[in-house]
């Protein structure tokens, strides 16, 4: 399971963007869940949202193991319980 982050540094989102995923990582990344984090601006990044379909940022999405996107989340930063629901709920599937 793997949570994916995509967002601009240095924008008007990239604090909130960055303090989620300092918070995420220190209480749900573990065994079997990492957390991979994104520039949108790279070709990786692109690439990324292009693939999904996805036309805002940030973006997390979380992925299954085989690349098989679960939920999405753009343009905004949920909360950090949501994300988790569906980071747990998709691993015992």
């Amino acid at each position: 399971m793997k949570l994916v982050v995509i967002y601009r540094p240095n924008s008007e989102t990239a604090r909130g963007v960055e303090t989620f995923i300092g918070d995420f990582q220190r209480q749900h990344e573990g065994i079997g869940r990492r957390m991979e984090v994104i520039n949108v601006d790279t070709r990786d990044g692109s690439a990324m949202l292009s693939l999904y379909d996805i036309m805002q940022h940030p973006a997390l999405m979380i992925l299954s193991d085989d690349g098989r996107l679960v939920h999405h989340w753009a343009g905004t930063i949920p909360l950090m319980d949501e994300v988790a629901s569906y980071f747990y709920s998709a691993q015992t599937q």
